[in-house]
């Protein structure tokens, strides 16, 4: 009997070591902490927080200072800070692009047919009766035996291609991933893609529904300033242009060439071929380019078995700085839930860890990115040029935009599929009472949207989960007005300001559960894994030999 009274006692004693573990942590994630974070980080003094800006200056000293008082060690050798070399690229388009084919001459119209803009620092871009190759989705998926380029060769030419991927094209659940977008068809894939070809520029095809947002948002967030990582000294080759078209030009472009919308439907099939359409384009563009650095701030707690196996989380500190005022004169764009309150959480987090009675066994990173606002910069950056090795990278936990609401029934994972973290959530779910809800618009592809993408990009598995709109005690009509109101009324306005109704007890729970994914990961020995069919999991594969 008594080597089973030791075990038993062993087992209790396990039991409250976890409890008491518990208790620490989450007893840390207050709403009075968060709010005394979002209200510094979200004030007018810090000018919305924009990259090169006196905001800036001020956001990466006060997180150096609570990553310091929290007892956090420094992130990088001795330092907090990670710079990050950018550049700001203004472009001029030329009024018109003209298109040339065998019925005649014609012109589109700048921001209103199309709109470009290029990522080369060159002071003037020019396409100069460039051919035109139209070539489906623009795709080269191994995993799923798709090569839109295949036999064709694009070196210094025009392709045309279409928004989304061939699953969404068909909503064929059997290819690629049906109705879920992958990767492939994001729009960033396709200038990476043609520029990977040695197209000259890329133009993609908008369509409302497969972008998700209608050509109106295109013509709002083009042909003006925009950051880009500095790539001087880099071999890396971008497109002279890239940019879109409007449906109706994509139909003149066709026309023109003796074609019609029934090209992007073959396109669909499985070995379709990219064609000339026997056109040429030209335009120019004229870019003034100014170089800056920026930072991202990054702290640790050194793991106490595991220490050069690495947890990650991550939150972008910056939004859009002073603008447009809206229609009470205000200029500030505060960016108080964005993303104040996910750097706010990255704070709690980190000291939800500090507060646990033994050390985690692996490292935990707590990495505050900036220019997310810009096309995910700073953590794309770090995917790049990483300070921790990204093969000894267990896991990324993104945080973007905590829920200020009640409490949650559901959690929404953004592209569900991709990897092993989403069962993690799912139990975690179960201890909370909560159950998985599917993504209301797949289609979209929110996963490729926030800074834990420019980490799975690299191969680590990387989670982007929070409640979805299933408030407890007031149902899902409820919780779907709260996020209507501010996507219509207060995303990417100066009226993303503090709000004295906020309770934060949504925010706070899907902190914990972040918190629990974390823990259970830090005390493991195995590794998360990409699933089947992920985009990804070649790329993890290949670093992990």
């Amino acid at each position: 009997m008594g080597w089973l009274m030791a075990i038993s006692i062993f087992a209790a004693c396990n039991q409250m070591k976890e409890v008491k573990n518990n208790a620490a942590s989450t007893s840390t994630f207050s709403k009075d902490s968060l709010l005394n974070y979002i209200k510094v980080l979200a004030s007018d003094s810090f000018q919305g927080r924009k990259p090169f800006s006196p905001g800036e200056a001020k956001t990466i000293e006060y997180l150096r200072e609570k990553f310091t008082s929290l007892g956090l060690e420094p992130g990088n050798g001795q330092s907090y800070f990670q710079d990050v070399p950018m550049v700001e690229i203004t472009c001029r388009p030329a009024p018109i692009l003209q298109v040339e084919s065998s019925k005649g001459t014609f012109s589109l119209q700048n921001t209103r047919d199309y709109v470009v803009s290029t990522e080369n620092t060159d002071s003037l871009a020019v396409l100069d009766k460039s051919e035109v190759i139209f070539a489906g989705y623009g795709v080269v998926a191994p995993e799923y035996n798709w090569n839109d380029y295949a036999g064709t060769d694009v070196k210094g030419k025009v392709v045309l291609v279409m928004v989304n991927d061939p699953g969404f094209g068909t909503q064929d659940t059997g290819l690629f991933k049906g109705k879920t977008m992958t990767y492939y068809g994001r729009w960033t894939y396709k200038f990476e893609e043609a520029a990977r070809q040695g197209a000259k520029a890329c133009l993609i095809i908008h369509n409302t529904q497969a972008a998700s947002y209608p050509f109106s948002v295109v013509q709002s967030s083009w042909g003006g300033s925009n950051l880009y990582l500095d790539t001087r000294g880099s071999s890396q080759y971008h497109c002279a242009l890239q940019g879109w078209v409007s449906a109706d030009a994509a139909k003149k472009i066709l026309s023109a060439a003796g074609k019609d919308t029934s090209l992007l439907v073959q396109a669909n099939n499985h070995g379709f071929k990219a064609v000339s359409l026997g056109e040429k384009m030209s335009t120019t563009v004229r870019v003034q380019s100014v170089y800056n650095t920026s930072h991202n701030v990054i702290g640790k707690i050194t793991g106490s078995k595991r220490p050069d196996e690495y947890i990650l989380y991550t939150a972008h500190w910056d939004h859009l700085g002073i603008g447009i005022p809206d229609a009470k004169g205000d200029t500030i764009y505060n960016g108080a839930l964005d993303n104040a309150s996910g750097t706010a959480a990255l704070l709690e987090m980190a000291r939800a860890f500090k507060n646990l009675p033994e050390k985690p066994e692996r490292t935990i990173l707590f990495l505050a990115v900036t220019a997310e606002e810009q096309g995910l910069r700073g953590s794309a950056y770090y995917g790049q040029h990483p300070i921790y090795p990204l093969n000894k990278t267990v896991a990324d936990l993104n945080m973007d935009v905590i829920s200020p609401n009640e409490k949650a029934n559901d959690i929404v994972i953004t592209g569900v599929g991709q990897n092993d973290l989403e069962d993690y959530v799912a139990e975690v779910a179960k201890t909370q009472g909560r159950y998985i809800a599917p993504e209301s618009h797949p289609e979209a592809g929110h996963y490729f949207r926030s800074d834990h993408f420019s980490l799975a990009k690299v191969g680590v598995p990387a989670l982007d989960a929070k409640g979805g709109i299933d408030i407890a005690g007031k149902g899902k009509e409820y919780g779907k007005k709260l996020e209507d109101e501010y996507t219509a009324n207060h995303y990417h306005q100066p009226s993303d300001e503090i709000n004295p109704n906020w309770t934060f007890e949504g925010g706070i729970q899907d902190m914990e559960m972040l918190f629990q994914i974390g823990k259970k990961l830090a005390s493991e020995s195995t590794w998360p894994k990409w699933k089947d069919g992920s985009e990804f999991k070649a790329i993890r594969e290949k670093s992990l030999r």
